[in-house]
């Protein structure tokens, strides 16, 4: 059974160990040096969690429409996101550590304005398509609803624009029967979350859980001010010692940083996920399921999914670019572990909030069907070759402004039960 449990090194990390201990007191403390323990130590502590999962109980009501355990079991029913109002985030500090330097003159001259408008006209057409092929594939589809993101919003903290409702992984992790609310990472996405909460309230109302996260203040102590970024090599440099623009201030993550393997869910310290957001998460869960901290040589680390999707039991991609620290955790358990090719995208196509490898964000309607960008013949191969059927579509515009098929959707409602892989 696998039990992962290894953080990043580095001078921040220490401090950051040693600041959470001092505001959350000697129980928090012992977590964090757990998390520090080696993988080693993680692994032979699995008859103790064999134990824990005789307790783990599944309680989903009969007539729920939410219930999702996993990124495979047949889709049902799913949320898409919307490209419509898109606007371009203001250049902050955490906007700058999440984007590339050739983009940084772009956020500079247009945050806070539209997005290109003739893109995204492309890119809604793009989704319209995307949904018309889910529900020709048996799938209910459910959109979030178009908000005015021009609207300038103050708190006591900051003040910003806001962006878009275009990636519903970002801000919703559906576990179980229960829709958890992120907090987010970004001022610009504060207020986000308004334009689901008509989709949510309908599920509540239909017998769903539904949790919000706590919510950030985003005041400047959250985010290292001084983020010293000028280049691709400071990027490397920062994640090999683990240092990441948002501080352990208060709690914060992207829920697109967690995958979910049943009763095991698997998430990153990134830029927008820290370490007292993964600790929320795993309290919030346990004890019916267990998080487990993963990394990567990542010089970017903001979400997981372009860079470690698990499609099916026992079988996940992981990017060659960005290896996992552990992966041999994951081979030792007995998953086939996949190296994508690489992606075909040309250098010329704008990815304003993502790299190439959005062509592993992929959306799996059952163990057997992926919907699979239409112009990456290459993946389209690999996947055929493992037996799965490909939905070919073409989402390229839509790629632009930030994500893939995995990070436009969410999954409500998969055909499945809660079960261990890692067992």
């Amino acid at each position: 059974m696998l039990r992962v449990r290894c953080l990043r090194g580095g001078s921040r990390g220490a401090e950051a160990a040693h600041y959470i201990g001092w505001r959350l007191g000697r129980v928090f403390t012992g977590w964090v040096q757990r998390s520090l323990q080696s993988t080693q130590a993680a692994t032979a502590s699995q008859n103790t969690c064999a134990a824990d999962d005789s307790k783990a109980t599944s309680s989903v009501p009969k007539d729920c429409p939410v219930c999702s355990y996993n990124e495979w079991d047949p889709l049902e029913e799913v949320i898409v996101g919307r490209a419509e109002n898109a606007r371009v985030p203001p250049f902050s500090v955490e906007v700058k550590a999440n984007t590339y330097e050739k983009y940084w003159g772009f956020y500079q001259k247009f945050g806070g304005q539209s997005f290109p408008k003739e893109h995204v006209k492309k890119a809604i057409a793009e989704i319209e398509e995307m949904c018309n092929i889910l529900k020709g594939e048996g799938v209910i589809v459910k959109r979030p609803d178009p908000i005015d993101w021009s609207v300038k919003y103050k708190t006591p903290d900051f003040e910003s624009t806001g962006m878009y409702a275009a990636m519903p992984r970002d801000i919703l992790l559906v576990v179980g029967n229960e829709i958890i609310e992120a907090p987010m990472a970004w001022r610009a996405r504060f207020f986000e979350y308004r334009a689901y909460r008509r989709i949510i309230k309908d599920y509540f109302n239909s017998g769903a859980k539904w949790t919000t996260a706590p919510k950030p203040t985003m005041a400047d102590e959250l985010y290292d001010q001084d983020y010293p970024i000028r280049s691709v090599e400071d990027r490397h440099k920062l994640a090999a010692q683990g240092k990441f623009v948002t501080t352990e201030f208060e709690p914060c993550f992207d829920a697109a940083d967690f995958i979910r393997a049943g009763r095991d869910i698997f998430v990153q310290r990134s830029q927008v996920t820290n370490y007292m957001g993964i600790e929320w998460m795993r309290r919030h869960l346990a004890p019916d399921y267990r998080v487990h901290i993963i990394s990567f040589k990542d010089p970017n680390p903001m979400h997981i999914d372009a860079t470690f999707n698990i499609i099916g039991p026992g079988l996940v991609l992981s990017n060659p670019d960005r290896p996992c620290h552990q992966i041999e955790l994951f081979k030792k358990a007995g998953w086939t572990v996949i190296r994508p090719p690489v992606p075909l995208i040309p250098d010329d196509h704008p990815l304003w909030m993502s790299s190439k490898w959005l062509s592993m964000n992929v959306l799996m309607l059952d163990e057997k069907r992926v919907m699979v960008d239409a112009n990456e013949t290459s993946i389209q191969k690999m996947f055929e070759n493992l037996g799965i059927s490909t939905i070919k579509v073409n989402i390229r515009h839509a790629n632009s402004l930030g994500g893939g098929f995995h990070c436009w959707t969410c999954d409500i409602r998969r055909r499945g039960t809660l079960q261990s892989y890692f067992d």
